[in-house]
């Protein structure tokens, strides 16, 4: 006969107290004191094989252990850099500048503020998507610029921010194709202004001039149609938007046509 030992509820309740408090124990990491060089080294191996969450733990680790010595500053760069290798772009964000609050004097700053950067500009997405990731990158990119412009860093920031530029242009000139398509020029006049206004620097300015006649004469601004044109055709008389311009502006508002004609 099998006999069955009979135990209380509580004597029950204990056991499991116990082995749940085991598995936690078991789950956490042993705090192990170690040397800063230990630490640091460990964490550059793990970079060196590629193993960036392991990397992110020992540099974490190095702050954690020894907040104060000159490797933990270091430390925070590098883990951000891990933490961009693995996209984990916010944590980067953060201990960058976590890192850029506690040492401003830092002979890496200008580094940081080009990380920072960077974590954004990885983001950026095709023109049909939201551009908030791009916004952010040209303020980031131009912070280092402004701050640091005769490293290294702002000489590569400053290519990035031409591309940067050209994207956000080419957002406002989709956005604004886009409105006057569905029969909506005056909410498409703001787009095309911005491009003038803000981005004249890049490849989108001569078709944003245009689209602003075009705009303009549609709703009957003549006069505000026959400056765009007008400028378009003094900055770029052999452009194939101002043969357009000049066009539309001879169909569309013969009377106004004071205008060079565009070189052929």
């Amino acid at each position: 006969m099998v006999v069955v030992k009979q135990f209380s509820c509580g004597w029950i309740a204990c056991i499991g107290m116990a082995l749940a408090l085991n598995g936690c124990q078991k789950k956490e990491d042993v705090y192990v004191e170690r040397s800063v060089g230990d630490l640091y080294n460990e964490a550059m191996d793990h970079m060196a094989d590629n193993k960036f969450k392991k990397a992110v733990k020992s540099f974490d680790e190095v702050e954690r252990q020894h907040p104060y010595s000159l490797w933990a500053a270091k430390s925070m760069l590098m883990s951000a850099y891990a933490n961009f290798q693995l996209r984990e772009y916010d944590k980067a964000i953060g201990s960058l500048e976590s890192f850029i609050q506690l040492h401003p004097g830092h002979e890496d700053i200008a580094y940081a503020y080009y990380m920072i950067a960077m974590n954004y500009y990885d983001r950026i997405s095709s023109i049909d998507h939201d551009q908030l990731m791009t916004q952010k990158a040209e303020k980031a990119l131009g912070e280092l610029t402004r701050r640091y412009p005769d490293t290294d860093y702002s000489k590569d920031a400053r290519m990035k921010m031409a591309l940067v530029r050209d994207h956000l242009a080419g957002k406002n000139l989709d956005v604004g194709r886009y409105y006057l398509k569905t029969s909506a020029p005056l909410a498409a006049v703001p787009r095309f202004r911005k491009v003038v206004e803000h981005y004249h620097d890049t490849a989108a300015i001569e078709e944003a001039l245009y689209r602003l006649t075009e705009c303009y004469i549609i709703v009957g601004l003549k006069e505000e149609a026959l400056a765009a044109a007008a400028v378009l055709g003094h900055n770029y008389p052999a452009s194939p938007w101002y043969k357009d311009a000049y066009d539309f502006v001879s169909k569309h508002a013969p009377e106004l046509v004071t205008l060079e004609k565009p070189v052929s």
